[in-house]
C-alpha cells in the first residue's frame, strides 16, 4: 500500500492585532488570541488562531480565518503606565526612517520596506523606556512575555522598536516566551514584516526558534506571508535555509503543506459550487513564495525526517497537481534521482498509483513517468507502481501506461549495454 498520510499542523498560538486598536494601550495577559471568528478570510491577515490547522491529512484543510476580530488584554503593573504615552487610533504619517544607520548590526540588513517610523512617537517610546529601571525592562509577565513581545504582537513598531533598542543594550533581545518565542518569531507570525526588519537591524537571531523547532522562516513559510519572508531571506547567508523545526520538516517542506492546505480548502470550495478568487490568488502567490525559497538555495531533494519524504513526495500525496507541475520544471541536474527518491520505500510514482479516484492520477503519473520516474522500482512490500493502482477499466488503462513505460526503459537498458 502507498504510505499513509501522516498529520502536521502549525502552533496554535499567538494571534495579534491587524490593526491597533483605539483605546488606551493595555498589554497581554495569558496569550494572544483573539476571539473566534464566525467567517472566512484569505487576505494576508495575521495567523495566529486556535481555529487555524493547516494539516496534512486526508482531511479538509481549512486556511486563514478572519483575524480581524478587536482582542483583549488584561492589564500588568509594569506597562500599566504607558496607557497615557499610546495614543488611540491610527499612527501618524511616518517621518522617520531608522535606516540611518546609527543601530544596525556590524552587518546591516538590507532594508526591503521604505516604510519610516513617527519620530515624534518613537522618541516618546524612547524616553518612557530610559525612565524604566532594569527589573521592569526585563520583566516578564507568567507567560514569559516581556514588554517586546506585547509591543510586538499588537504592532506597535514605534514602541516595539524602542524597547528592542533597550533590551539589545541589555542583551536580552532575543528573550523567549513560554511557547519558545522570541519577538521576532511573534513578528513575524503577526504578520508585521516592518516590525521583523527592525529587530533584525538591532540584531535578532534569525534562527532562534520555538519549542516546536520552527525558525522565522519556517513560520513565515507555513502561514504564507511574501513580504515577511521577502525581509527574511535579505538576510543572505544567515538564514539556515535548511533549519528542520522538530517534525523534521525545512521551510520549504512547510511551504508545500500550506500551498497544499490551500489547494484542498479551495477544491472543497468549488465541489460545492462555490467559488474564491482570492484563494485562487493565494495560492498563486504561496506557489511564487515556494520559487523564491527555492532562488535562495533551499534544497530540492531535502528530505523530512520521519519518512524522507521530499517536497515531490508531499505534493504527489496531496494529489497537488499545480505543485508537482512547477517542482517538475525546476531546472535539477540530477531530476531523475529526484523523482526516483524514496520515503519509506515508496516513490513518487508509488505514491501517485495510490490515488485512487483523483481527477489528476493519469496526469501525474505521465509527468512523473516524463521527467524519469521508474515503474519498475519496487517498494517494502515488493510493489511496483502497477500494482498499487485501482481495479477496473480505469485502473488497467493506467497500468498499460506504467507497463509500456517500463519496457521502453528495458530496451534504452538493454541498447545501452549492446553498445558497451
Amino acid at each position: 500500500m502507498a504510505v499513509g498520510y501522516e498529520r502536521w499542523g502549525p502552533m496554535n498560538e499567538h494571534q495579534p492585532l491587524s490593526a491597533i486598536q483605539e483605546g488606551p494601550f493595555s498589554p497581554m495577559g495569558n496569550n494572544y488570541f483573539s476571539s473566534p471568528s464566525s467567517s472566512m478570510d484569505y487576505s494576508h491577515t495575521p495567523a495566529y488562531s486556535p481555529q487555524m490547522a493547516s494539516s496534512y491529512n486526508t482531511q479538509q484543510i481549512q486556511d486563514y480565518p478572519d483575524t480581524r476580530m478587536p482582542q483583549h488584554y488584561t492589564e500588568c503593573p509594569v506597562t500599566e503606565a504607558v496607557s497615557s504615552l499610546v495614543p488611540s487610533g491610527p499612527l501618524q504619517t511616518a517621518i522617520f526612517s531608522w535606516s540611518s544607520g546609527a543601530l544596525g548590526p556590524t552587518e546591516p540588513v538590507q532594508q526591503v520596506f521604505s516604510g519610516q517610523m513617527d519620530v515624534s512617537k518613537l522618541e516618546e517610546a524612547r524616553m518612557f523606556l530610559r525612565g524604566m529601571d532594569y527589573s521592569r525592562t526585563t520583566w516578564q509577565d507568567d507567560d514569559g512575555d516581556t514588554i517586546l513581545h506585547i509591543y510586538t504582537a499588537k504592532g506597535l513598531r514605534e514602541y516595539a522598536f524602542a524597547a528592542a533598542e533597550r533590551l539589545a543594550e541589555l542583551g536580552r533581545l532575543d528573550s523567549k516566551e513560554h511557547k519558545g518565542k522570541t519577538a521576532l518569531l511573534v513578528a513575524v507570525t503577526a504578520n508585521h514584516p516592518e516590525i521583523v526588519q527592525d529587530l533584525l537591524s538591532l540584531g535578532a537571531d534569525i534562527n532562534a526558534c520555538d519549542v516546536k523547532g520552527q525558525t522565522a522562516l519556517h513560520l513565515a513559510a507555513t502561514y504564507g506571508f511574501p513580504r515577511v519572508m521577502q525581509v527574511i531571506l535579505s538576510i543572505g547567508p544567515g538564514v539556515n535555509l535548511e533549519a528542520r523545526n522538530f517534525e523534521g520538516l525545512t521551510p520549504l517542506h512547510c511551504a508545500a503543506i500550506s500551498h497544499s492546505g490551500t489547494l484542498k480548502t479551495l477544491s472543497s470550495l468549488s465541489s460545492t459550487g462555490l467559488g474564491d478568487a482570492s484563494l485562487h490568488a493565494l495560492a498563486e502567490e504561496k506557489l511564487s513564495w515556494l520559487q523564491m525559497l527555492l532562488n535562495t538555495g533551499a534544497s530540492l531533494t531535502s528530505q523530512e525526517i520521519k519518512s524522507n519524504k521530499t517536497v515531490l513526495h508531499l505534493a504527489v500525496k496531496e494529489g497537488n497537481i499545480q505543485l508537482v507541475r512547477h517542482l517538475l520544471k525546476t531546472p535539477l541536474d540530477n531530476m531523475r534521482d529526484f523523482v526516483n527518491m524514496k520515503a519509506h520505500g515508496h516513490t513518487a510514482l508509488h505514491m501517485a498509483a495510490g490515488l485512487h479516484g483523483n481527477p489528476h492520477q493519469e496526469e501525474m503519473l505521465r509527468l512523473l513517468l516524463s521527467r524519469g520516474a521508474d515503474p519498475s522500482i519496487r517498494n517494502l512490500e515488493n510493489d511496483q507502481p502497477a500494482h498499487l493502482l485501482q481495479s477496473g477499466p480505469h485502473g488497467e488503462q493506467l497500468k498499460l501506461i506504467l507497463k509500456k513505460r517500463s519496457a521502453s526503459s528495458r530496451r534504452r537498458v538493454m541498447s545501452l549495454q549492446d553498445q558497451e
